[in-house]
Parts: structure tokens; sequence; C-alpha cells
């Protein structure tokens, strides 16, 4: 018997697939070369200095001690005022947890939801952390397939077929990571009507509801009907649409019950999230949304110009997303797994890009558009001739 070696829950954890390509562009790039970054999983755009004079300001007042576990009654009320007007959700400041991010968020959900032996369902590809965190928490991850022809959406067949009497929960994530699909309100009723029937917790990832294009709407699915509310976790941040990613604020909403279990963890966890963080958090959610309209409207440009050159690409396939700032692109006609693509690519053009297989599907490799024109332009241009080459 090792008395000390590491623990068990370990074991089920996998490395990331992409560590070895982000490390090797890093070295790439501090070796002096162009590297293209098609990878970045953030907007490229700085956080609004409105948001950064209020941080300043929280510091110089001496707003640096600790605060409730739970967030500041300032945002946890603001929060409320944002799901009521853009959600039509309404949620008291005690159904609210402020956390270090939207992955603390859904990670303590899923912590205090799983026993050993629940299964969480989780549609196919999805972003990288959603098993490994049901893992660490005792839980086992069900996957439901998805394709292209359903634009990456499960439908209410393959729920019901992997539902069983040890399902617990569902992550629902809409927009997308990695397809940037966008959920309708007929196809979350559907959802919705299933997990009600069946008594399954639904974990609604959001975090990229307001980077949405072609006139597609965010709907919250705890705003279908009162039954599917009880069983809803909605989580959502502001590292996405204040481009806030290092602020780490994320917060959920839930049932009372869910929220008591979800401080008493965080009290002995983290405690409270950045006392700073939390009054910038609040600068943001006072302000108008012009900064997210105009980094949207941008994203639109830039996929929009990146749909157009990979159009011309005969070796590669994708459906259009309507969300988020990723194009999920099918490469089984290059007859390359997803690590080779993005292996080689990297090595012999510079461009940086994330492979399907750490999402689910070795099969697809992910675009970011969350990058500037004319370097969407470079990495267009020497994948295609790489593709060409390649051919």
């Amino acid at each position: 018997m090792q008395r000390y070696g590491l623990s068990e829950r370990l074991k089920k954890i996998n490395p990331s697939s992409t560590l070895a390509i982000t490390s090797k562009a890093k070295k790439l790039k501090s070796e002096g070369k162009d590297i293209v970054n098609l990878a970045a999983g953030e907007p490229d755009f700085d956080t609004p200095d409105f948001i950064k004079e209020a941080a300043v300001e929280a510091i110089k007042s001496g707003f640096t001690k600790y605060t409730p576990t739970t967030g500041i009654p300032e945002l946890k009320k603001l929060i409320c005022e944002k799901f009521k007007r853009e959600n039509s959700l309404e949620y008291s400041p005690e159904q609210i947890v402020v956390s270090c991010g939207a992955k603390h968020s859904i990670f303590n959900a899923l912590f205090v939801l799983l026993n050993r032996k629940d299964e969480v369902l989780i549609p196919s590809p999805y972003w990288v952390s959603y098993p490994e965190m049901v893992n660490l928490c005792g839980g086992t991850p069900r996957f439901i397939e998805t394709s292209a022809v359903n634009n990456f959406k499960i439908t209410v067949k393959a729920l019901k077929k992997h539902t069983n009497s040890r399902t617990k929960a569902i992550i629902l994530n809409t927009p997308s990571n990695p397809t940037g699909c966008v959920y309708t309100l007929d196809e979350l009723r559907e959802i919705a009507a299933i997990c009600s029937a069946k008594n399954i917790f639904v974990i609604s990832d959001e975090i990229y509801e307001k980077l949405i294009y072609d006139r597609a709407k965010h709907i919250s699915i705890a705003g279908i009907n009162k039954d599917i509310y009880s069983q809803t976790i909605t989580v959502n941040g502001l590292s996405k649409s204040f481009s806030m990613t290092g602020w780490r604020i994320g917060y959920l909403a839930a049932p009372l019950k869910i929220v008591d279990a979800v401080s008493k963890l965080q009290d002995h966890s983290t405690s409270n999230p950045s006392s700073i963080s939390q009054k910038a958090a609040v600068a943001a959610l006072m302000a108008a949304d012009d900064f997210t309209k105009s980094i949207c409207q941008e994203f639109q440009k830039r996929r929009d110009y990146v749909v157009s050159r990979l159009k011309e690409m005969k070796k590669i396939d994708f459906c259009l997303p309507q969300g988020a700032f990723y194009i999920f692109c099918g490469i089984s006609k290059t007859r390359m797994d997803s690590v080779s693509f993005a292996e080689r690519l990297l090595n012999e053009t510079y461009v940086s890009l994330i492979p399907g297989k750490g999402f689910g599907m070795d099969n697809y490799v992910r675009i970011s558009f969350a990058a500037g024109l004319e370097q969407l332009e470079k990495g267009m241009d020497r994948l295609g001739a790489w593709l060409i080459k390649n051919g």
C-alpha cells in the first residue's frame, strides 16, 4: 500500500489533448516564428476601460477584503435584474451564487448533485472540461452523439435512448463550444418535457448567449415552464460578453436547495470570488450593451469571412455557426485524424487550431475566429495552400 500515492479519482482524468499543440505553438512563437493563432478560446478584445476603472476604484477605496461567499448583494441584485430583463427568468438574490468563472459554477453544480454511479448526459461534441468535471465529482459521463445533419444538436429520440434510472443530469450548452449551434424554443421545449418527466436536472451553460448571429435568438431553458425551472441550474458569466476571461467571474441561478448546497461547498473551498472583480462585474452589468453589441457585430464579420474562405476548400466540411466564435470543421476527406492534422498544420505552416479529439470527435478540428481579420486572412491563405499541397 502506497502511503503517499495520489488520489484514485485523478486516474479517471485525461490529460488535455490540446496541450501539446498549444505548448508547441507558444514555443514556436517564442522562437520568433510567425504563428497565426486560430485556437483562442477567448475574445481578443481588451476589457472596456469603464470596467477597469471600476476595479481601480475598488482598490483605491479599500474594497479588498473578504465578501460574502456567494457574492456581494449589489452584484447579485444586478444578476437577478439581468435574468428578468434578458431571459424572462425570475430569481431572487438568495438563488444566486457568484463564483470564480462559469467553469467553477458548473463544477460546483456537479459536485453537489452527483453521487457515485450517477450519470450525466453530455451531447457530443462537447467542451473538453465537461466529462472531466463529471469524473472528478464521482459521476459517469454518458455521451449523446450528434452529427452535422442535425447541426450537432441532440434529437428527442437520442435523448430518450440514453436516459435510464441512473441519469441525474444533462449539460446543455447553447450557443455551443465547439460547434456554435443554438437550440430553438421548440427544441428546448422537447428537451424540457423529457427532463421533467424523468426528473433529470439541466445544467444550462449559457456563457456565449450574447454572441449570436443571423437573427437567431438565445432561449434559457429554465423559462420554458415551472417544472423545468425547478430542475435547472442556469450558468453564465462575463468572460465572453465583456471580454473579462481573466477576471474570473461566473454565476449560477438555481432552486434554493441547490444554492444552499453550493454555498456550503464554496464556503469550504474557494470562499468568495475576488472582491475587486466583483466590483468590475457590477460596472459591466450596470452598463448598456454597446460593447457587447459591437464585438458581436465584429465577430459576425469575421465568421462570414472565414466561412467564405472555407467554402473554397474542398476537403473541409462545416455547419454555419449561429453563436460563439468557433467553426467546427470536418476533415475526414484529408484522411488524417485531428491531432495529426493540427500538428502538421502547425509544424508546416505555423497555423494553430484545436484538434477535435478533445471535444469527442477525432475527425474534426475547431477554428476560432477570435482573431483580427488580418490574422484570419493569413491563416486561411496558409490553410488553403496547405490542403492543396497535401491533396
